[in-house]
């Protein structure tokens, strides 16, 4: 798994779309954050991240499927997929090789936002007037979400040879999972069940962690819905049926 690993976040880091792929995300969140005036922190004159939370998540839709879309379906255009199965190692070995690569990017992507909170603090008045529980709960809810979309990215990239279109799935699936089901509980049809439709969407437990309260529930939603991403993968990889 550690040479599979080594193997992807090399490949990525060597190449110029890694670069590219970063470069374009803190660039688009710093305008965001400080620029734009619809957006801007200096404009509203809030110490607060809100910005980044709140649109981050709709960059993570296609910074994650950009990483990750190249993971398997490289592989199997380039014809060494058949190569790769056959070294001594599992099916699993090979999933969370390519899952953690893509995982520690996004991470990589996400810490020089860190800047951001104490440009803030600096800034707040008095100095420090800042909701750090709020942030800190709110990087949580962003790297899970993260790690989330991560999971997407790599079904995406197996069930095809297209880098494209593991691109395109992903930030389909990505973006339905976000706030599709949010959008399907607000159609006046599901009566008392809308709650519970709701939740089933990872928008809900995300604005819940916002607000600096680390509930275990919202914990176990993430790992549930990582947990069957990378399952789905597995069972996918394992039936050969890509």
């Amino acid at each position: 798994m550690i040479q599979i690993l080594s193997k992807e976040i090399n490949g990525f880091l060597n190449s110029l779309i890694g670069y590219i792929v970063i470069s374009v995300f803190l660039t688009g969140i710093g305008l965001l954050m400080w620029v734009f005036p619809e957006t801007s922190v200096l404009e509203y004159g809030y110490a607060d991240m809100e910005t980044l939370f709140s649109l981050g998540p709709y960059v993570f839709m296609f910074l994650i499927p950009a990483i990750t879309m190249r993971m398997f379906a490289e592989e199997k255009k380039a014809g060494t997929m058949e190569l790769l199965l056959t070294k001594p190692l599992t099916d699993w070995q090979i999933i969370l090789g390519k899952y953690l690569s893509g995982f520690i990017l996004v991470v990589v992507a996400l810490i020089p936002t860190l800047i951001y909170y104490f440009t803030i603090y600096q800034l707040g008045n008095p100095l420090g007037n800042v909701d750090t529980a709020g942030v800190i709960g709110s990087y949580i809810g962003l790297v899970a979400l993260g790690a989330v979309f991560t999971s997407i990215g790599i079904l995406s990239s197996l069930i095809t040879t297209n880098q494209i279109v593991s691109f395109i799935i992903a930030v389909f699936l990505c973006f339905f999972i976000y706030t599709g089901f949010e959008s399907l509980a607000a159609i006046n049809v599901w009566s008392s069940s809308s709650l519970f439709i709701e939740q089933l969407g990872i928008l809900y437990h995300y604005r819940a962690m916002s607000k600096g309260l680390i509930d275990t529930r919202n914990l176990i939603y993430f790992l549930s819905v990582l947990t069957f991403m990378l399952m789905l993968t597995k069972f996918i990889l394992g039936s050969r049926r890509w």
